[in-house]
């Protein structure tokens, strides 16, 4: 069998198929298996933000994935599953909103963290990045990833903490571009 000379390009995310699959073709109702709320033990936190173009606009129509360990840093329990999705206009002021749990740790050298991928349109490829927490300040200190980051562009992966009313919401933005541009991962 010959190899092709040239790989086959790539594509931008999207536009998606959409004919029989809107409300206007259809009258059945479909919903995502995949929500954005995770459930288990440990500390209920809520995760905030937006995704942000090069101008600091928000993106109203990127696709947010998470997926994170339980409370105590296991990825392989069977009672836990650690996925969730958001669109980045999922609540009020576009902004995309998680309901999850505080990840933990089990592995030396590796901070409490959420990984995140990001979808849209005008993406060759999906984008990946870590979420960190701006109370851990010490794991972070000797995470292996977060410390090969230069110190000034580490800020981009850390979610900042705030308390209302008893529940614990961190606060992260996406930007694409830009001087505050995330640092994104090449997997």
């Amino acid at each position: 069998m010959k190899v092709p000379d040239r790989l086959t390009p790539s594509q931008t995310v999207g536009p998606f198929f959409t004919l029989g699959l809107t409300k206007s073709e259809s009258d059945k109702t479909c919903k995502s298996p995949v929500s954005n709320l995770i459930t288990g033990d440990g500390e209920k936190i809520s995760i905030i933000g937006r995704v942000m173009d090069g101008n600091q606009e928000p993106i109203h129509d990127a696709l947010i994935e998470i997926w994170q360990s339980d409370s105590s840093g296991k990825f392989d329990n069977p009672l836990f599953v650690g996925f969730a999705r958001s669109h980045s206009s999922q609540y009020e002021g576009q902004r995309f909103l998680f309901e999850t749990i505080k990840p933990g740790s089990n592995i030396e050298h590796e901070a409490p963290h959420i990984s995140v991928v990001i979808y849209m349109r005008g993406l060759l490829t999906q984008l990946y990045t870590r979420i960190y927490f701006s109370d851990e300040l010490e794991s972070n200190s000797t995470d292996r990833v977060l410390t090969k980051i230069p110190p000034q562009r580490r800020k981009t992966l850390i979610a900042q903490r705030r308390e209302s009313m008893g529940e614990t919401t961190y606060e992260f933005d996406i930007c694409m571009q830009g001087s505050q541009e995330t640092v994104f991962f090449h997997l």
